[in-house]
């Protein structure tokens, strides 16, 4: 890929600018929220020092101009409630005033929260793709100047071959879910579905992708022939590939991945649904990450003890290219363990 490619797809995730100090917006915010609750108090303080001084003026005024000891008692009364309904004016006007100070700055932190966690990801993104661009090119390199400078029987030349086509291969789907999802934040992405036999098509993908990749896992494909569906087939392969590359990640290498397609009918009133299903029998996903994991840049797990391959972006680009087929995708426990992703296409 280009440099100035490779370039400008940084600058669309915001990647060229560093992440800020997690602290300093939060220290400030807190110490300006601080002061304006501070100042609106003392104002408020005086608001009432002022009205009462006011009142009592009054009232010596009264005094001063020998009024009968009823007339006094009577403009005091008069006076009273007057300051009554001007501190009720001030209490409520102020109360109404804290509470949108309060709710303005919960906003205004959760919003700093937030771009400080996107920072953190996309400093994170960047890492991890520097790693994954560089490892398969390493690899490669390797292998091609071991055929360079040494003599090699045919067997071994075709393995390591096959071993270079493979990094290569792995090289390519990276960049093609990174301008994948480039297009995806720029809104420049168009589908051109078509009707195509569904069954078929994956069963001839996966092969294909087993065979061009070395799994430890043992892949089982229960697919239920002749189910057709309108899809694009530029990139419906990577919603099953970026889940079959996610189950494989999160698996130890004696356990069954099982790809699933088959269909239904929720109601006998209701059209056809076809369900894709991708299980494993890794580490599953807790609770809390379920809610995040199709957001861009997220990874499940700690990023300083992360021992998983990644970028972050293969989740987010599924779960936009199955809500433009029509469908719905869900995280479920798989039984004994690990997990499930279902898509429903409707």
């Amino acid at each position: 890929m280009p440099l100035e490619n490779s370039k400008s797809l940084f600058i669309t995730f915001g990647l060229m600018n560093s992440s800020p100090k997690k602290s300093r917006p939060l220290f400030w915010f807190y110490i300006l929220l601080v002061y304006v609750f501070l100042q609106f108090s003392w104002w408020t303080y005086l608001m009432f020092q002022l009205n009462s001084e006011n009142i009592r003026l009054k009232t010596e005024l009264n005094l001063l101009k020998g009024e009968t000891p009823e007339d006094i008692i009577a403009n005091g009364n008069t006076l009273n409630a007057k300051l009554h309904k001007r501190w009720l004016m001030i209490s409520s006007e102020g109360a109404v005033f804290v509470f949108l100070l309060l709710l303005g700055g919960y906003q205004i932190r959760k919003t700093l929260k937030k771009e400080t966690a996107l920072a953190q990801q996309q400093k994170n993104f960047l890492l991890s793709v520097t790693h994954e661009l560089k490892s398969p090119l390493a690899s490669t390199k390797l292998q091609l100047q071991t055929l360079q400078k040494h003599e090699l029987d045919r067997n071994k030349q075709k393995e390591i071959l096959s071993n270079a086509i493979s990094d290569t291969d792995r090289l390519n789907n990276l960049v093609e879910n990174i301008l994948l999802a480039a297009k995806i934040e720029n809104s420049v992405f168009i589908l051109n579905k078509e009707e195509y036999n569904l069954s078929e098509y994956i069963k001839e993908g996966m092969q294909q992708t087993i065979n061009s990749f070395q799994y430890s896992q043992k892949v089982v494909l229960n697919i239920e022939p002749n189910i057709r569906m309108k899809i694009d087939r530029t990139t419906f392969p990577s919603i099953i590939l970026n889940l079959f590359e996610n189950a494989v990640k999160y698996s130890d290498g004696n356990s069954t991945i099982t790809i699933g397609l088959k269909s239904s009918f929720a109601k006998a009133s209701e059209d056809k649904k076809i369900i894709l299903s991708v299980a494993d029998q890794g580490v599953g996903i807790s609770t809390e990450d379920k809610t995040s994991i199709f957001e861009k840049f997220y990874r499940v797990g700690n990023e300083d003890t992360r021992k998983t391959k990644g970028t972050g972006l293969g989740l987010y680009i599924v779960n936009y290219l199955v809500e433009q087929h029509n469908g719905v995708i869900t995280v479920k426990d798989n039984t004994p363990k690990g997990t499930v992703f279902e898509v429903v296409f409707s």
